[in-house]
């Protein structure tokens, strides 16, 4: 690689430091909180340092290089068709870990395909609109768009992997918002949505995820079983009170009371140790991040650029808002992360990644050619 080369790099992946470096200091606040800290138990943090590593290195190659080749319709299907194939090979080859098919695992690494349908999804979607964003008020564009989505969002529900597929619903149903819906389709999409959960509920939704959501109404009916998770999250949380117990003095957490706080619940058990402080901390990194999303989407350059951002901070806000409603009691428990401070290696891959796009897309807006705009709707 050429001086100037590096050099160019370089400057992209400096460009996006306002959202590379809350993103970093998110996952190092997670590795922190995840780490046993002085007990016996097998600590994830190291592997989360490598991933975080990774994921920088995936970030720096996103950025430099010019995405805008995600604009390609043909790159598109075939990105839509190879996600669906690997959800329907999850199905077909993979035995069932705590109930769920969602991962391949190779060894020590574990692969979601759902993340990668997460970015496919948006992608996706923002050359939809970019293309048909103008004739939005006729129906047959929301619902073709809606079918598009559901052969993603279908097949990660079936897992079934009910979080992941209520974010994908809502980061559809997000975008079809900015398009510029009329209020006649609003109001079509509740009632289908309302038909949907209705049918969800009595054939989609398993027994345990039923009870799960009976036990989001009225938790105290089955502490000891469905809604063990739920109470245990919001005693660790409440436990925090204004400062926190101190970095590794969580009790609940860390004398596991409270499950799968390196993932599902490590909002709540960073709460617990860092307090009300500690959390006004982290949901503030998580502004600055989807605040500049939404500043880079208002300067984009075309209307898939601007799609795609909004779609990723879209992701950010669903995430955020899901995981930390289920921590605090006010959502049932569905098993989702938070960007960047849960444990695991896909899904911290694919945000960083998602990062190294947007921040490619916002530094090379200037020079996207007047011909791309038109392309956006000839299909290219």
């Amino acid at each position: 690689m050429s001086e100037a080369a590096r050099q160019s790099a370089l400057r992209a992946i400096l460009s996006g430091w306002t959202v590379i470096l809350p993103a970093i200091a998110l996952t190092l606040l997670g590795v922190l909180t995840m780490h046993p800290w002085g007990t016996e138990t097998e600590s994830l943090a190291p592997r989360q340092l490598i991933w975080l590593c990774v994921g920088l290195l995936v970030y720096a190659l996103c950025s430099a290089a010019d995405m805008h080749v995600l604009r390609r319709t043909s790159v598109l299907v075939v990105g839509y068709a190879a996600t669906a194939l690997l959800l329907i090979a999850l199905l077909i080859f993979v035995d069932p870990v705590q109930g769920a098919k969602s991962w391949f695992s190779f060894g020590a690494f574990s692969f979601q395909p759902a993340d990668l349908a997460k970015v496919v999804l948006i992608a996706f979607m923002a050359k939809y609109f970019s293309r048909r964003h103008v004739e939005i008020q006729d129906v047959r564009h929301l619902i073709l768009s809606g079918i598009y989505a559901a052969g993603i969002i279908g097949l990660v529900l079936i897992q079934p992997d009910l979080g992941t597929a209520v974010i994908l619903s809502f980061v559809w149903f997000g975008i079809v918002l900015v398009s510029g819906i009329s209020k006649k389709h609003l109001a079509i999409v509740f009632v289908l949505g309302l038909i949907a959960a209705t049918g969800l509920w009595f054939f989609g939704l398993a027994e345990y995820q039923r009870a799960r959501i009976v036990s989001f109404v009225n938790p105290a009916a089955d502490i000891r079983g469905a809604g063990y998770n739920a109470y245990q999250a919001v005693v660790a949380a409440g436990s925090g009170e204004l400062f926190g117990k101190g970095i590794g003095y969580g009790t609940q957490s860390k004398l596991r009371f409270l499950p799968e706080y390196e993932t599902d619940f490590i909002f709540a058990a960073f709460a617990e140790e860092w307090g009300f402080v500690g959390i006004t901390l982290v949901l503030i990194l998580y502004a600055l991040i989807i605040y500049q999303l939404f500043s880079y989407a208002r300067r984009a350059a075309t209307n898939f650029d601007a799609f795609f951002i909004i779609g990723v901070a879209l992701l950010f806000l669903a995430h955020v808002f899901i995981h930390a409603g289920i921590n605090l009691g006010l959502l049932p428990v569905t098993g989702t992360t938070i960007p960047f401070m849960s444990y695991g290696g896909s899904h911290l891959l694919i945000e960083f990644a998602a990062l190294g796009i947007v921040v490619s897309l916002a530094r090379h807006a200037r020079s996207v050619p007047r011909t791309a705009v038109g392309q956006e709707y000839l299909g290219a």
